[in-house]
């Protein structure tokens, strides 16, 4: 399986399959939105648009990064989310790198969002969609944030049918910028089991496929079988 791994920058055409990476903490707080019940999460281009679909559908969840706001319902914390009652609800969500990622491969033909939580299941749903090649968007700092680069490159490994060992990914996902800048308080809506949720390897047993919907970019949980007689992937 060929796989390529770029920063949001560096997209300069469509790719066939996506897979958006946004560990610290996009695609670690959606998944946790549909473990606690969600039913979509719409992808908002800007806050002034996820302000409008808001106000649009007032039954809908707004969240985004940073400290609370007017407006706004949630932030983008999963250790402030994880006890949130969603079912059924809409989420929208406005982040600073995860949503702008999935945004700008909104045209390839599989989009995939993820994290450490859900890696096993990406990983699986690529194998078992036959993707030859995937191109993994590292999202967070232009493509240099380590603990995104380290869950795609994992990823890839366990969607090449590898028997890769997790520890070294998590690693580098526990000493990397993003885990210290939210250990020490420089990021603002933050709760101190973040760090920690966000690299809870393969905590849910769903993949996150995003397609467009009504011009919307919508995230739904997708759910992906386990490997045949116990078999390794």
């Amino acid at each position: 399986m060929d796989a390529r791994f770029l920063g949001i920058p560096d997209l300069v055409d469509t790719p066939s399959v996506a897979v958006v990476v946004d560990v610290m903490r996009a695609y670690t707080v959606a998944a946790w939105a549909f473990a606690r019940g969600a039913e979509k999460i719409v992808l908002a281009g800007s806050l002034d648009e996820a302000l409008e679909l808001k106000a649009r559908h007032p039954d809908w969840v707004a969240l985004k990064d940073g400290p609370a706001a007017p407006g706004f319902d949630l932030v983008n914390s999963p250790g402030l989310l994880r006890t949130a009652d969603l079912g059924g609800r809409t989420v929208v969500q406005k982040t600073t790198a995860g949503t702008v990622g999935a945004l700008a491969v909104k045209d390839a033909s599989l989009v995939l969002c993820a994290g450490f939580v859900v890696a096993e299941a990406t990983a699986r749903l690529l194998r078992a969609r036959g993707c030859d090649g995937v191109t993994y968007v590292v999202t967070g700092e232009d493509g240099r944030a380590d603990e995104d680069l380290a869950c795609a490159q994992y990823i890839a490994g366990r969607a090449a049918g590898s028997g890769t060992d997790p520890a070294g990914f998590l690693h580098r996902g526990a000493t990397s910028r993003a885990a210290a800048e939210l250990a020490g308080g420089v990021r603002a809506g933050v709760h101190p089991d973040d760090v920690a949720l966000c690299l809870d390897l393969d905590r849910f047993p769903f993949a996150m496929v995003a397609t467009p919907e009504d011009s919307l970019m919508v995230l739904r949980p997708c759910a992906v079988p386990p490997p045949a007689d116990g078999a390794a992937l």
